[in-house]
């Protein structure tokens, strides 16, 4: 297996070597601003290593390959400013690059298990978010020296998509950093709150608290099993502000219809309760196009655990 690896490894670093060259003349990855077609994003660790900026790339080669092997240049190419890092050069080696379909596998070296934690994840979101811009490519997985990859409390890494590293909408710069936010989802027949632990990347532009009510509203995903979804997924924010330890939440009319059985109420519940897992929150008031509507049952709602349960197995 290590010298199918060796041989895999040498032809690329020719083809890397290859395109080394060509960044010299015609210009760096990372650079500020789109300059012409074919512009992608390619993802950096922060110097500080703190959270994964974005810059852009205009992209030279034609095939799906060659795209592939260009994209892995620039994550393993160190920025002469020292503005930000590199992370496929931060003290690792790739071992190996398989793909198969719509997947693709990176193989790393043993030195890859030295990475601090919040470094590790900061690295495998910048490669994700780059690499699955190919149109061929929707997920990544990473190992080590063919075996599987663990996070930080024990649960194995698997495949990793775009959409687990929230996007801002806008035109400003984005930079990333990890949250790891508990939603309240409902149960099957709609009666009762589930507590469920999601960790992504959200933009630093974006309030912490909308990001928790974007989550609810988007849903537990269809991979997860025993919940479900605890908002109207049809819900849209109109804004979300937070003063003196009150969030306030104002959602559009969509908010107070009912889906897949969950009164109204729980879908308050659900909201609030996520939000006062947060540490500046203690209440939040809900409105429903600037008004509280007189179906509530409060003005302003504390936490609620007696509606919650645990996941039967």
């Amino acid at each position: 297996m290590r010298k199918q690896y060796t041989r895999t490894v040498a032809a690329r670093i020719l083809n890397l070597l290859l395109a080394i060259c060509a960044f010299m003349a015609l210009g760096a990855c990372g650079e500020d601003k789109p300059v012409g077609e074919n512009i992608c994003q390619v993802y950096f660790v922060s110097s500080s290593e703190t959270k994964v900026e974005q810059h852009f790339h205009e992209m030279r080669a034609e095939t799906q390959e060659e795209k592939l092997d260009e994209l892995l240049q620039c994550l393993a190419t160190i920025p002469e400013k020292l503005e930000y890092k590199a992370p496929l050069s931060m003290g690792f080696q790739l071992l190996d690059v398989k793909r198969e379909g719509a997947t693709l596998l990176l193989d790393m070296d043993a030195a890859y298990l030295q990475l601090p934690v919040t470094t590790e994840v900061l690295v495998r979101a910048a490669i994700v978010r780059t690499l699955t811009q190919l149109d061929d490519i929707n997920y990544v997985g990473i190992t080590v020296e063919g075996s599987q990859l663990y996070d930080n409390v024990g649960r194995p890494v698997g495949w990793m998509k775009a959409d687990q590293f929230i996007d801002n909408d806008g035109n400003e710069i984005n930079t990333y950093e990890l949250a790891r936010v508990q939603l309240y989802f409902a149960t099957e027949d709609g009666t009762n709150l589930i507590a469920s632990y999601r960790e992504k990347y959200y933009s630093t532009s974006m309030q912490r608290e909308r990001f928790v009510v974007e989550e609810l509203i988007a849903g537990p995903g269809s991979q997860a099993e025993g919940i479900y979804p605890s908002v109207n997924p049809d819900t849209k924010i109109i804004n979300v502000t937070t003063k003196d330890g009150i969030c306030y939440v104002n959602l559009d009319s969509n908010f107070l219809s009912v889906v897949n059985n969950v009164p109204t109420e729980e879908s308050i519940y659900a909201i609030v309760n996520s939000l006062v897992e947060l540490s500046n929150i203690n209440k939040v008031q809900i409105l429903v196009n600037g008004e509280v509507p007189p179906t509530f049952s409060a003005s302003i709602y504390e936490r609620n655990l007696d509606i919650v349960t645990t996941l039967k197995k």
